[in-house]
């Protein structure tokens, strides 16, 4: 009985780092929404509820919930993204064929694909945490108006610094990281030069005697 074809390392590894980096993504933004949710509800009925957040099938419940969002999140944030990034794109590729040919040349080089895959990685991780960012400050501000705490006005201001800080270092981040990845992909599929042949004085002809 002939086993099944096993699926190459570099498969099973790029795999593996994607369902890690939705799952991230995913389980920011769920935080988020259980903050978000607890505010809305107020502190009695977040009291009531929160023995039942605290078991096992909930919190299984939870993980794959948050991978679901995390796709979505993900999805998302590229479409926001989408301007810039086809503007970063054009500055090192004129057109869309121009690009697909670099990404097709690029799959050749095994070694390089592994790189730029790492790159695409945190690429997804810093796009997706950008939008975390912004439910996470307005859902801690929304708490920090609903639930009694001291130095209410110390907090907010200091949760909304924070949360505007991230927002603008993961889109910093992304912005760095896209544009560096083109710029690399087009030098590293740039065509080779054509080596020049230095040209050769005519030989004279042979004087006859």
């Amino acid at each position: 009985m002939t086993r099944p074809p096993q699926p190459e390392p570099s498969t099973v590894v790029a795999a593996t780092a994607m369902f890690v980096e939705v799952l991230v993504v995913g389980i920011g933004f769920l935080t988020g929404l259980g903050i978000l949710t607890a505010a809305i509800a107020g502190p009695d009925n977040t009291r009531k509820l929160a023995p039942v957040g605290g078991t096992p099938l909930a919190a299984g419940a939870a993980l794959a919930f948050a991978y679901a969002l995390g796709i979505l999140i993900d999805r998302a944030a590229d479409t926001a993204l989408t301007p810039a990034r086809r503007k970063l794109r054009a500055q090192s590729f004129p057109t869309s064929a121009a690009y697909a040919q670099a990404r097709l040349k690029l799959a050749e080089t095994p070694a390089l694909t592994a790189r730029a895959d790492y790159a695409r990685s945190r690429l997804r991780i810093c796009r997706g945490w950008v939008l975390n960012s912004i439910l996470l400050t307005l859902a801690t501000d929304l708490a920090l108006g609903r639930y009694p705490v001291e130095h209410r006005p110390l907090l907010l201001t200091t949760a909304t610094v924070l949360g505007a800080l991230a927002a603008v270092g993961f889109y910093l981040s992304w912005h760095t990281i896209t544009a560096t990845g083109y710029r690399k992909l087009a030098i590293q599929t740039a065509p080779a030069p054509t080596p020049t042949v230095p040209s050769q004085p005519p030989t004279p002809a042979p004087q006859s005697p």
